[in-house]
Parts: structure tokens; C-alpha cells; sequence
């Protein structure tokens, strides 16, 4: 195993992830508002991209001083917070950042704002990241698996926090996993099939399409067009995979709606974002392909 590939798999994965919380945050909103502009305190958001990559905290909020929040508030981010990125901290009066607040924006809540670092989103990045690395090996594809992973990450944490696959992701990602994918099957050492892979694209969009016709209420249109895809990915490597990823998803969810319900959290008609057991088990099938590649 190439320790040079793997450190370069976690540096990309680091610094990918690093960029997911901003981005998870603006994109984290119900289906009938826009994508957030601004940040929790009303500071625009600014940067590379048109503020969609950066750091969790924007530079207004970075700058601004700290003070120690008042007696019986809670500082500690949930669990949404970790994934997405930031949430705002009840506290005192305005920090010196107000200026910088957009136009319409809704006021700040009082006293400085805290932000979650968002380690959740860069760790589960690196890991994966590391993990087809080590599965993959120096074959043309691994750039592939990198190039799509901080995305696939980005829209797990997007739908755990508000049930949502929003399509400026979901499109470009199944368009990506085409073309990355196709240059690879040009490049010598390769262990796919181009030709698999979209057929495996069309074969778990289409079932995925089925069963969004069949129950719209427990089968999203996002969940559809992300598996558009994941099956490009896990049809590289051919069927076998792609059943081993596909079913792997629905395991991975039904035993965490049979996990909620056993802890009195949820019943049976509760729903889940299905999203990031999708992913969770295209990762599954993709080392399983790699390895056997």
C-alpha cells in the first residue's frame, strides 16, 4: 500500500471537508426558500465561488470578539449543527460585525454568534477519502472516487438536516460520475466498465423511479436523481456491486428506522433521510469492487 497515496487521499479529504459545513448550511433550507445569502448573524456571505466555499464562520464572525455567554445558556452545538456547519448562540448585545449585516436579513440574535467547527462533515470525508485510496490503489478511478466524495458528503449532511437532495447537487453529480468515470476507462489500469457504469446508472435511477411512483411519500425525487449516480459508480464495477451497494442502502436505513423505533424516537410512518444510507452503501459496494478489482 502507497503511504504517499493515502496521505494524499487525507489531505484532499481535509481540506474538501473543511469547505462542506458553509456550504451544507446555505444549501440546509425547506424546498419552497431560497439558498441561504447569509450567515446566522445576517453578515453576507462572501468568498470563493460566490461565498459558497469557505470556512464554517464568515470573516465578519471570525473577527468579531468573544465574550462568555450568559449564566444557563447553552453553547453546545446539536447534532445538526456538527454536520451542517453553524447555528446561532443566544447571548448579549450586538457584536461589532452588526454593520456587515445584508439588507432584509433577519437581525441577529443578541451578543456575539458561535459556530459549530462542523467536524463531523471533514472527519466522515477523510475516512472515506482514505478508505477508497486504500481500496483502489493508484487505478485510474481513484481520482474519480475522490473528485465525487466531498459532494456525496455534502448531500448526506444536506439531507439529514432537512430531507432534501437539492438538484444543483444531485445533476452535476451523476453528470460528473459519467465523465470522470469515462476518462478513466480511457487511461491504462483501470478495473471498470464505462458501458456498466451507465447501465448501472439507468438500471438504479429506473428502480429507484419505480418506487417513487409507487409510494411518492416514502420515496423522494431526489433520492431518484442521486441514484442516477451512485449506480455509474457502483455499475464500474458491474452488477454484483451494484446489488451489494443498492441493497446495502436499504439495510443501513431499515436498520436505523428499526433502531428510532426501538428507542420510542420514531414509528413506522416517521421519515428519514434516506439520503446518506444511499451514499453510506455506494461506499460499501465501491470497496467491495475495488478490493475484488
Amino acid at each position: 500500500m502507497d503511504a504517499a497515496l493515502l496521505a494524499l487521499a487525507a489531505v484532499w479529504g481535509a481540506v474538501t471537508g473543511l469547505l462542506i459545513p458553509r456550504a451544507a448550511y446555505r444549501f440546509a433550507v425547506e424546498p419552497e426558500e431560497p439558498w441561504r445569502t447569509a450567515c446566522p448573524a445576517g453578515h453576507p456571505c462572501t468568498g470563493p465561488v460566490r461565498g459558497w466555499l469557505g470556512p464554517a464562520r464568515c470573516a465578519l464572525c471570525a473577527a468579531a470578539p468573544e465574550t462568555p455567554a450568559a449564566p444557563g445558556t447553552d453553547t453546545t452545538a446539536g447534532a445538526d449543527t456538527a454536520v451542517g456547519g453553524s447555528a446561532a448562540v443566544p447571548g448579549a448585545g450586538p457584536g461589532p460585525a452588526e454593520a456587515g449585516r445584508v439588507a432584509g436579513a433577519p437581525a441577529p440574535a443578541p451578543g456575539p454568534v458561535a459556530y459549530a467547527p462542523g467536524v463531523l462533515a471533514p472527519v466522515v470525508t477523510v475516512v472515506a477519502c482514505v478508505a477508497l485510496a486504500a481500496a483502489t490503489g493508484a487505478r485510474p478511478e481513484l481520482i474519480g472516487w475522490l473528485a465525487l466524495t466531498p459532494v456525496a458528503v455534502l448531500l448526506a449532511a444536506v439531507d439529514r438536516r432537512v430531507h432534501r437532495l437539492p438538484d444543483p447537487l444531485t445533476l452535476p453529480l451523476a453528470a460528473a460520475a459519467v465523465l470522470l468515470l469515462g476518462g478513466a476507462a480511457l487511461l491504462p489500469g483501470h478495473a471498470g466498465s464505462w458501458t456498466s457504469g451507465l447501465l448501472g446508472g439507468l438500471a438504479l435511477g429506473g428502480f429507484y423511479f419505480l418506487l417513487f411512483l409507487i409510494n411518492p411519500n416514502g420515496m423522494g425525487f431526489g433520492d431518484v436523481k442521486l441514484a442516477l449516480a451512485l449506480g455509474v459508480a457502483l455499475g464500474w464495477y458491474g452488477w454484483t456491486v451494484l446489488f451489494v451497494g443498492g441493497f446495502a442502502g436499504f439495510l443501513f436505513g431499515a436498520l436505523y428506522g428499526l433502531a428510532l423505533m426501538l428507542l420510542r424516537r420514531a414509528g413506522r410512518r416517521t421519515g428519514i433521510p434516506f439520503g446518506p444510507f444511499m451514499i453510506g452503501g455506494a461506499l460499501t459496494g465501491l470497496l467491495l469492487g475495488a478490493l475484488a478489482g
